[in-house]
């Protein structure tokens, strides 16, 4: 089959997005997400707590404790506090939301593959998910998650191991002091740990990358086969060119005869005019060409006994202007007529 040693081309990586299959790391995205919360607890956790606070004050003051509990009663307390909760924590909600949806737009952009989230009941096959966990890839996978597990309780034993002093001293202080060196102590550990699942989410997100486009490499012949599938046969193209070039020159035959001049530059670009002052208002364009067909114009005008005047700049805008088949411009009338002219002596002197 050959090895894969090509790099994918855009046509695949674009069918392979189609299918949901993009580089993305979940390490990355968990970090995003973390972080996300961090920051919102820091800025809004005392809002949060106040409202939360508050709503279990209502529920324990003297308006609830001194009725009676009855079934009915206790269902409503129970939905009035359910709804207060989800509308104090619905703000918070829909911000993770966002902040998890741009986790993910930040690794591989706006995606919505139905192919992706699609039912697939093979992926349902007990035999076949056995199979797949003893997969080298799940090992290698299983072993790294350990190992991230590892690292990041040690790192979080290390910063305990060096805030033992204050821990031990917890239980002398009073309520406030306690609780404010206690948040202390969680925040560093908490900071940390965030910068390091950051670091791994980013190194991950990077080998994703590339096992990702590793596994969309392609062989030399699915890199021929895409392009003929997208360019078509190159034997065809080029048969297709030959037969049109074969056309062109039949045309050139078939019209540089009827010519009456042919302007050249005089050799990159040559125009062949015709004028029939009963039937054409202007002169017309019956050929042209540059380079070879160029040539070629010169080569039948000559063999026809055609005319031939070098005119460089009149050429060049003849060539650029005015297409074959069609009335010159009027700004090129002047130069044209005196070429004209000049060949009307020329056949009279002939004749």
């Amino acid at each position: 089959m050959g090895e894969r040693t090509e790099q994918p081309t855009s046509k695949r990586l674009s069918e392979a997005r189609g299918r949901g299959q993009v580089a993305k790391s979940m390490d990355l995205s968990a970090s995003i997400d973390l972080i996300g919360a961090a920051l919102l607890l820091l800025a809004f956790g005392s809002f949060l707590i106040a409202g939360l606070a508050a709503i279990v004050r209502y529920l324990l003051d003297d308006r609830i404790s001194g009725s009676a509990l009855e079934p009915g009663s206790v269902a409503a307390m129970l939905w009035w506090a359910a709804t207060h909760t989800a509308v104090l924590s619905a703000p918070f909600l829909l911000i993770m939301l966002v902040v998890a949806g741009l986790a993910h737009v930040v690794q591989f952009g706006l995606l919505l593959s139905p192919e992706a989230i699609a039912l697939k009941l093979e992926k349902l096959d007990p035999i076949a998910g056995v199979g797949r966990m003893f997969k080298l890839r799940t090992i290698v996978k299983t072993l790294v998650s350990v190992t991230k597990l590892i690292i990041a309780a040690a790192v979080a034993f290390l910063i305990v191991t060096d805030e033992w002093p204050k821990i031990a001293q917890l239980a002398l202080l009073g309520v406030g002091p306690g609780y404010v060196a206690m948040i202390d102590i969680i925040t560093r550990v908490l900071v940390w740990l965030l910068l390091l699942l950051l670091v791994v989410g980013v190194v991950d997100f990077t080998y994703q990358k590339w096992q990702h486009t590793r596994d969309l490499m392609m062989t030399k012949q699915q890199v021929k086969d895409e392009y003929r599938s997208m360019e078509g046969d190159p034997e065809v193209k080029g048969r297709r060119l030959r037969i049109a070039r074969q056309m062109a020159m039949q045309r050139l035959g078939q019209a540089v005869p009827t010519a009456d001049v042919v302007v050249t530059n005089p050799t990159h670009f040559a125009v062949a005019l015709k004028y029939d002052p009963d039937a054409m208002a202007a002169p017309r364009v019956v050929a042209k060409g540059a380079d070879f067909m160029a040539f070629r114009i010169r080569e039948l005008a000559a063999a026809s006994g055609i005319p031939i005047v070098e005119r460089p700049p009149l050429a060049r805008a003849l060539y650029a202007k005015a297409p074959v088949g069609r009335q010159i411009s009027a700004e090129h009338f002047q130069a044209v007529a005196e070429i004209l002219a000049y060949v009307y002596r020329l056949k009279g002197k002939a004749a």
